[in-house]
This record gives structure tokens, C-alpha cells and sequence, in this order.
């Protein structure tokens, strides 16, 4: 254990000592990493050596379950289970999303449980009240008890991923993401916020969250970094209990499952973490590793009463988790003693050997207990219930699954109804929820740097508020807010939050200073009462949200291609403004420029709707004191160079820029180099790799636009955008293998247009020239081209070619997924100058057209082998 201010001085005079001053590099230190991060973390269950305490035989702890056998009830089961059919048993086992199941299916079918995915609402109803919410929750339930049909009646589960508070309903309190939580080491707020998020659920009539995730974080470049606490096991050990006993209640107390608190599903299960950045991906690792980092936040969810496991979709040395007997069965359900049920991630088991969507009986087998299937899932309970009828499913294996539901079913009160807070007013976004959420944004900031000790501010100067994130709460909540992306919301999806910007303006204006707005850090000699240039520059910049495998990136360097946020800060700068930089972020990025370019940086993480708690601690009183001071610290190393992933506390040399556990507060005299090295990615130098242009989202620096002449190019920034008042050209999300990784573009033919991926800055493409790179994508043609349609590059206002494209797409077959590819050199012939690409791709037709896009790349030697090609 240490004590953050002798740490914080013990750095400082390290510092000293090595002749460290302006231009010196603060790289802090890490942790003791044989002890808790710091006192309160250690008040939590504590896992040492591997998972726990292994056996001889094996590395992972022999656990009972946390909660003692109830004879009773497990009579109460078996009495239930022999009135069962086997129609209704094998309902049991399926859950399907209330976009695609009503309650007559709940009735008819007996299904065990619905959700509703991120970004699905009642009515499909965005403004959808708790109210909505809570009478399609009852609708359900009543369906699932109603025995007209001479079935035994029960009670569905309803599952939802309220991930940072109840994140799907507008007006809900939006907690700081786990990774933020993380960096506040302290179990004590997480288990406050469980609660409080349990209690929010509980109103719209919901019983069961998707939380938490206990991921152990290997690779930062991984889309789903910031659901992590940390990438350090004990932490993350450490808050898991916590947060579960936030959501259940603890164990043995009348709080248990008590309707003020809920299911928690802890997830996922496991090794997610460790797929080196890719979602989804292969973690290849030892079964000893995977057990010493990957289990602790199962340990002590499991000893916190856990009910329900998610499986997660990666695969362990090439085996599917949610196929995967060993782990499902022998570890978790044997070695590990968990008596709840295991539930599928969305349609996860489709990935196992020998699975479609709707046919895996490897899964259940293996131990999946509940499939997560939310379309197809008439389809997939035919298949199963014919599969158990003919034994390929064994009945004790359909008994053994069934047993587990009712179990978790009848200790969380679902056959009695038990919801004391359904429809109450006052809970949901309520003071107290939101004063929890404010308090755990102050404790999660770290302070990187504060050259000159520049924060806080005293609010009596004049201040400019800068960058696209200090107005914009969409931005500060991050993914898995009210959509599943997080975003396509306005300020009015965000009723009772508080951005950033509007908490530094409400604390300076009550000391009498004055706060001044303006995004692209622009002022005059009027903007401020006083006149002049402002005295300070608050900068709020960072990443722009995404979720899962969206947010997957292949190099760490924020803004790579695009510098406009870099370029802010030195605006800023050349004036001699002093800028305090507010970093949003889901994981720690490479930002040595930004960071040269501020004389203080704030990690902010992703605070969520209470913005307030960055001006607590970012701006002092009226008295100039601190109102607040920084106490967070990084439960994740932050990069020293561009190309340094993985980077984890105990690494075989270990040299981050920042150091796990590190970060300073307002006492702290210590100046970060100025001249951090500023040598970050370009498509021109480092390791060649395939040009990511569109796999799942735009990849930076591109952006997804609709262009038609005559008028300003429309971003594609949610879902699902289009053009004009009349929607001639629209673009949308849809499901090629994953939710959401493929793109309809429709024409409706009334004018010309394009659809194209756009970079600000130009980029110098020449490499994957030179490389035989082909412009590679997925296609599927859903209506033919009614006209001239063309592939089209853009390389400066007078460098434009388009490659005639309406035969080849003609060609294949309508309604069906096909690959097309085109030589690069295809279009240098005709004069593209690769050294300055601002539009990698567009695709313009001239009349009518549905085509849906995925995976489109610049493909490293793929010309030769491409659908169209050319000699150069």
C-alpha cells in the first residue's frame, strides 16, 4: 500500500535528484505491485497468487457456492420442473430483444428471458418515459405467468446493459465509465453506485443489468477499454465484488435481491482482455495466466453472490468461450462454484465450430445455459427443442440449465413480484444519484501534468472554454448511452445533465470571474467584459464515442491523420494563452504533441452526465483555494511512444510516459517535459499494414460523408444519416456477420450524388501504391444501378478520378453478400496523386441504387488478385 502525497513527493524529489526541470519527463511510479493501489482498495476481498488459491491439480481456487443450498427451494424447483414440458423447459433457455419478441411470444413460447439492446426503447420510442418502460416490462410478465394456455407460468427476466447507470432511458444518472472508476480507487463508491444504478433499473421495471465488466484490459488499441477497471488484476478483483454487492445487495442480508436490488451479470467470461486489442478475437495464453490475470473479478464476484455469468465472445487458444466445456463447466460451474446460469452474449453462439445461428447444441452442452439470440430466435428454440427430443441435447443437461434459471429466478423474487420501487417518481436521475455520480467524476480525474501549478484556476480570471467535448455531453458519456454507440444524441436526449463547459461557467460565475465559450478557441476584444485576450484557455477535446469492436483501433496516436485538436492547442499557445487541456478518452492514447502543446493535462476519462465534477476540481474558489483536490490515479500505464502496446504494470521493461498509479495533486511541484517525443504514426512511415478505411465505422482520419453537388457534405455520424429535406441519398447501419458492421447507402435516383470517406488533413497514401495495395470491400446489391455508377478518389481540389463501376456491381448476385477489389494502380493511371488523398473511397451514382458496403481497406499485395485491374 502507499500514501498518495508521500508518493507524490517521494516522485518529485526522484525528480530533483536526476536533475529533473522543465524539460524533464515525469514518469512517475508504478505501484507496489504485491499491494492494493491504495488503503480503501484493500477493504475489498483480496485475490493473491494465481486465481485465488489453486489446487495442486489446478490454478484455480475450489470455491462453494456464496450462498448456502436452500432445501426448500430446490424442492420447490424440482416440484416445479416436473410439471414442466419439454416445450416450456427448453423456452427457459432462450432470450430474445423486445425489437423481435412480444408478449404473445412470451406466452407461446415460454421463453426464459428478453432484453433490450443499446439503443432499443419501447415503441422503438427513444423518448420512451419510465413509464413505457415499465408498462412493456409488466406486459411481459404477465404474458410469462399466464397459465390460460395450461402451462405452469414463468416469470420472464428482463436483461439490459445498464452499464454506467441505466444508459438506455433518457433521464437517467450517467455514472463515469469503469475505467474513470478505476483511476478513483475506491470500492466503497463503486458499491454506492451498484446501488444507486439498481434502484434506477428498478423503477422502469426491469430485474436483471448486464454489469459489470470485469475485463483485465492487455492491450489498449481493444474498443472496450474503458469497460474495464484496470489492467492490473487486483483492481480489478478488488471492484468487482464491490460493484456486485452494489447492484445484489450482500450476501445473507435482507438487502439481498431485495427489489431494490437486482440480478447482476458479471462479464465476460473470460479472458476478453487478452486478445491482444481485437474484439472478439483469440486470447492465447496458459491456462495458469489465464487464471492469474483474467479471473480475479470473478473470484470475487463469485464470492459476492454473482447470479448470472455472461460468456464472452473471444475464444481461448482457438476454442470459443461459449463452447468451450472446460471453462463453462469443469472451472466455473465445478472448480469455481457457481450455482446461477450462464447466458450467451449476443448471438455469440454462432461462432462456435459446428454452429449457425439457429443451430448450436455445442453450447448448451458445453454449458451455456441461456442463449442470447434476439432476432432468430424462433429458429434456434425449433432447432434446440428438436435437439433435446432426440437426446443430442441430453435431458439432464436441459434439466441442469432449467434448474439454474428458476434457481436465480425464485432468490431474486420474480414469482412474488417483487418490485417495491416499479414506476416510482423521484428515483430515476434523482439529486442524490446524480451527487454520487458528480463525486465519483472528482475522484477519477488524474492530473498528468500541471506545469507552474496552473489548476486549479482562479476563477477571477478571464477564461476561455475550448475544444468540441466542453458543450457536449454526448461526447462526455462516451459509448452505451442511450444508443448503443453513443451516438446520433442532441443535448435534449440529455434532460438534468451537466456538461463541462456549463460547470466551469456556474463556478465562475459564482465567484464573480467569468467564463467565455467558444469551440474553435476564437475571441475578439469584446468577447470578454473586461476586453482583451483571455487570461487562461480550458481545452475539452478527445475521442468521439464508440462501443465493442467500433472502437477498435490499430495505433494509439490520438487524432491520427487529423491534428485539429493539436492545432487548437497551438493556436492558443502562439497567443500566449496557458491552456489546460480536459482529455475525454476511453483508454490512454499517445498525445505527446497535445500534451507539449498544454501546460496542464487533465485525464477525464469519460465522466458522464455530471460534468460539474470537473469544474470542482479544475476551478478553485472564490478565495482562490482548492475546492477539491486531485486524488485520482491511472489504474492504467499511459505511453511513452506511439508503437508501445501492449504496456502493462510489471512488464518485462517497463517504461511508460506515466507510470501505473501515478498522478499528481494541486501540491505537487513537478514539471512534465515540454519536449516529449513527438514521433507518432503516418500512412507514410512505420509498419506497413492494411489501410483501414471502413471495417465497422470510418477509421480515423476518415469520416463517412454524403456529398451531392451544390451542397455541403453531410457527416455520417450516427447510425444512420441522409441528404436534403427529401433523403435522396441515405446511409444507415445494418448487420453483415456483427451488429452494425455494414452500411446501406441507398439512391433514391432524384439527383446526382456520392457517398464517400473523407479525410480534413490530406494524407500520403503512396505506400500502399507502391505496395500493390487493391481498394478492398464487401458488397451486397440490393437494387440494381439505374444509371452510371462510379468509383471515385479524390487527391486535391483539382485531382479527381472515378472509375466506371455499374457493370461490375450488375454482375453480382442480388441479396447476397460478394467480394469486390480494385487495383490502386486503376486509378493512378487515370492521374490520382496518392501523396495527397482526402477522399480514399466515394461511391457516386447518378440514378437509382441500394448497395450495403463492409470491410472497406486498402489491401497490402492484393492488386494481382483484384476484381478489376490495371498495369501501371
Amino acid at each position: 500500500m502507499f500514501n498518495r502525497k508521500l508518493l507524490a513527493s517521494a516522485l518529485a524529489l526522484l525528480l530533483s535528484a536526476c536533475g529533473a526541470g522543465e524539460d524533464s519527463t515525469h514518469k512517475g511510479a508504478a505501484a507496489d505491485a504485491s499491494q492494493p493501489a491504495d488503503k480503501d482498495a484493500a477493504s475489498g476481498p483480496v485475490v493473491t497468487g494465481t486465481a485465488g488459491n489453486g489446487t495442486a491439480d489446478s490454478p484455480w481456487p475450489q470455491l462453494k457456492p456464496a450462498i448456502a443450498r436452500d432445501p426448500a427451494l430446490e424442492q420447490r424447483i424440482t416440484d416445479l420442473m416436473a410439471k414442466m414440458t419439454l416445450e416450456e423447459k427448453v423456452g427457459q433457455l432462450i432470450q430474445a430483444e423486445i425489437k423481435y419478441a412480444t408478449p404473445e411470444d412470451v406466452k407461446k413460447y415460454h421463453l426464459g428471458g428478453i432484453l433490450n439492446g443499446g439503443g432499443t426503447y419501447p415503441n422503438n420510442d427513444k423518448f420512451a418515459t419510465p413509464q413505457d418502460w415499465l408498462k412493456l416490462a409488466n406486459a411481459y410478465y404477465q404474458a410469462s405467468v399466464d397459465t390460460s394456455d395450461g402451462g405452469v407460468g414463468i416469470p420472464v427476466i428482463w436483461g439490459s446493459d445498464a452499464v454506467h447507470g441505466h444508459n438506455n432511458v433518457i433521464g437517467a444518472t450517467l455514472f463515469p465509465h469503469n475505467i474513470g472508476l478505476g483511476a478513483a480507487h475506491d470500492p466503497e463508491l463503486l458499491r454506492r453506485i451498484g446501488r444507486a444504478t439498481a434502484e434506477e433499473v428498478a423503477v422502469t421495471g426491469i430485474n436483471w443489468t448486464f454489469a459489470p465488466t470485469v475485463a483485465v484490459v492487455r492491450d489498449d488499441r481493444w474498443g472496450r477499454t474503458y469497460e474495464s477497471y484496470s489492467e492490473d488484476p487486483r483492481i480489478v478483483g478488488q471492484y468487482a465484488g464491490a460493484m456486485v454487492e452494489g447492484i445484489q445487495g450482500k450476501v445473507g442480508s435482507d438487502g439481498f435481491l431485495d427489489g431494490y436490488h437486482l440480478v447482476s451479470a458479471t462479464k465476460h467470461f473470460i479472458g476478453d482482455g487478452g486478445t491482444g486489442g481485437v474484439d472478439r478475437g483469440d486470447t492465447r495464453i496458459s491456462e495458469e495466466e489465464l487464471a492469474k490475470i483474467h479471473a480475479t473479478g470473478y473470484i470475487t464476484a463469485l464470492q459476492s453472490g454473482v447470479q448470472t455469468v455472461m460468456a464472452s465472445f473471444n475464444s481461448w487458444n482457438g476454442k470459443r468461450l461459449h463452447g468451450n466445456r472446460h471453462l463453462l463447466t469443469d472451472v466455473l460451474k465445478g472448480q469455481l462454484g457457481f450455482d446461477g446460469f450462464v447466458v450467451g452474449d449476443w448471438n455469440g453462439h454462432r461462432f462456435v465450430d459446428g454452429c449457425t445461428l439457429e443451430s448450436c447444441p455445442q453450447a448448451i452442452n458445453a454449458g451455456l445455459d441461456m442463449f442470447m439470440v434476439p432476432s432468430d430466435w424462433k429458429a434456434l428454440y425449433n432447432n434446440t427443442l428438436a435437439q433435446a427430443r432426440s437426446g443430442e441435447i441430453p435431458a439432464t443437461r436441459v434439466d441442469d440449465a432449467v434448474r439454474r434459471i428458476l434457481r436465480v429466478k425464485m432468490r431474486a423474487g420474480l414469482f412474488d413480484r417483487n418490485q417495491p420501487l416499479a414506476g416510482k417518481a423521484g428515483i430515476l436521475g434523482s439529486a442524490e444519484h446524480r451527487a454520487i455520480a458528480r463525486e465519483a467524476v472528482r475522484k477519477s480525474l488524474v492530473l498528468l501534468k500541471n506545469n507552474e501549478q496552473l489548476l486549479p484556476l482562479n476563477p477571477h480570471q478571464k477564461i476561455l472554454v475550448a475544444g468540441d467535448g466542453a458543450d457536449n455531453i454526448g461526447k462526455q458519456s462516451g459509448g452505451w448511452t442511450i444508443s448503443w454507440q453513443g451516438t446520433g444524441n442532441t443535448r435534449a436526449d440529455f434532460p438534468g445533465a451537466t456538461s463541462i463547459y456549463t460547470g466551469i461557467k456556474n463556478a465562475v460565475d459564482a465567484a464573480g470571474g467569468e467564463a467565455v465559450l467558444s469551440e474553435k478557441g476564437d475571441f475578439s476584444g469584446s468577447t470578454f467584459r473586461a476586453g482583451g485576450k483571455p487570461d487562461v484557455a480550458i481545452v475539452v477535446f478527445g475521442e468521439n464515442p464508440y462501443a465493442e469492436w467500433h472502437g477498435d483501433i490499430t495505433s494509439l496516436e490520438y487524432q491520427f491523420g487529423d491534428k485539429s485538436d493539436l492545432a487548437l492547442l497551438k493556436k492558443l499557445k502562439a497567443q500566449g494563452i496557458p491552456v489546460a487541456s480536459i482529455f475525454l478518452s476511453g483508454r490512454p492514447l499517445w498525445v505527446n504533441r497535445e500534451m507539449n502543446a498544454s501546460n496542464a493535462f487533465v485525464a477525464a476519462w469519460l465522466p458522464g452526465s455530471e460534468g460539474e465534477g470537473i469544474a470542482d476540481v479544475v476551478i478553485a474558489g472564490a478565495d482562490g483555494k482548492p475546492r477539491y483536490d486531485f486524488t485520482g490515479k491511472l489504474s492504467f500505464s499511459w505511453p511513452r511512444d506511439v508503437h508501445q502496446t501492449p504496456l502493462n504494470v510489471g512488464d518485462k521493461d517497463y517504461d511508460p510516459l506515466f507510470a501505473y498509479g501515478y498522478g499528481l495533486t494541486d501540491e505537487d511541484q513537478v514539471q512534465v517535459a515540454n519536449n516529449l517525443p513527438e514521433n507518432g504514426e503516418s500512412y507514410a512511415e512505420g509498419p506497413l499494414q492494411d489501410a483501414l478505411l471502413m471495417v465497422w465505422r470510418a477509421r480515423p482520419p476518415w469520416q463517412l460523408s454524403i456529398d451531392e453537388e451544390g451542397s455541403a457534405p453531410v457527416p455520417v455520424t450516427g447510425n444512420m444519416g441522409s441528404s436534403g429535406d427529401d433523403d435522396n441519398i441515405t446511409v444507415s447501419a445494418i448487420d453483415m456477420v456483427n451488429q452494425e458492421d455494414a452500411r446501406l447507402l441507398e439512391w433514391k435516383g432524384l439527383r446526382r450524388g456520392s457517398v464517400s470517406l473523407r479525410s480534413e488533413y490530406p494524407q500520403d497514401m503512396s505506400r500502399y501504391l507502391d505496395a500493390g495495395a487493391a481498394l478492398s470491400m464487401d458488397v451486397r446489391v440490393d437494387r440494381e444501378p439505374g444509371g452510371e455508377v462510379f468509383a471515385a478518389l479524390q487527391c486535391g481540389p483539382d485531382c479527381s478520378v472515378r472509375l466506371p463501376l455499374a457493370d461490375s456491381l450488375r454482375k453480382l448476385p442480388l441479396g447476397k453478400w460478394s467480394h469486390l477489389s480494385i487495383d490502386l494502380q486503376c486509378f493512378a493511371a487515370k492521374g490520382a496523386d496518392f501523396g495527397q488523398v482526402d477522399t480514399s473511397f466515394a461511391l457516386d451514382s447518378t440514378d437509382s441504387l441500394a448497395v450495403a458496403l463492409a470491410n472497406i481497406k486498402y489491401r497490402i499485395g492484393a492488386a494481382n488478385d483484384a476484381t478489376l485491374k490495371c498495369k501501371g
